[in-house]
């Protein structure tokens, strides 16, 4: 399956399910990679048709109904904003349930799947929903992480031994951040130091 969203920060999608949730976290703006992915309703719509028929067609499950609308976007870039907060440990405990549908089906080898049905935007959050509690139930969770560089905060699946990593891209990110801190260092540095040294 191609994640198109992730692919163009040049980073590995990860594992299972949570390719699909990278996916969505990855439609943000972030220079110099590209545009918001549904800040407009052509391309938000086109990236939503195309990402759940890609979804459902890959897991063996029926589609979304109907075609994307304003509602739907708006769901999906709510839903978007919600993960990062998650993601980074930001998320406030929500007591309301999401309104989203999910129902049990069986795969090939007999396992039980939980699968989205509604409307585009319903489907997608229930399908993302159904890959975060799988994640969180298998461990890989924690690994899904977004780039601690201001500028980047792209979604990375950190595949680091000790789960350490902190940018989606050690040159790029990582590089920018060190020099930044080196910087301040040499500033801090002549600021502390007496005058006439």
């Amino acid at each position: 399956m191609s994640w198109t969203s992730t692919e163009r920060y040049r980073i590995r999608p990860a594992p299972g399910g949570l390719a699909l949730v990278q996916e969505l976290l990855n439609t943000r703006a972030i220079a110099p990679y590209g545009e918001d992915v549904l800040a407009d309703g052509d391309s938000g719509d086109r990236w939503l048709r195309d990402v759940t028929a890609a979804w459902a067609e890959e897991q063996g499950w029926p589609g979304p109904a109907g075609e994307p609308r304003a509602v739907d976007l708006e769901r999906v870039r709510a839903l978007r904003e919600r993960l990062a907060a998650l993601v980074t440990g930001e998320a406030e405990p929500v007591r309301a349930p999401t309104d989203v549908s999910l129902r049990p089906g069986l795969d090939e080898e007999g396992r039980v799947a939980l699968v989205p049905v509604g409307g585009p935007g319903e489907w997608l959050e229930a399908a993302v929903w159904a890959q975060v509690l799988l994640a969180q139930a298998d461990g890989t969770w924690q690994r899904l992480k977004l780039c601690r560089e201001p500028a980047c905060r792209s979604a990375f699946y950190d595949r680091s031994r000790n789960n350490s990593g902190v940018w989606h891209d050690v040159r790029r990110c990582g590089n920018a951040a060190n020099l930044r801190a080196s910087r301040a260092r040499r500033k801090q540095q002549a600021a502390e130091a007496p005058a006439g040294e």
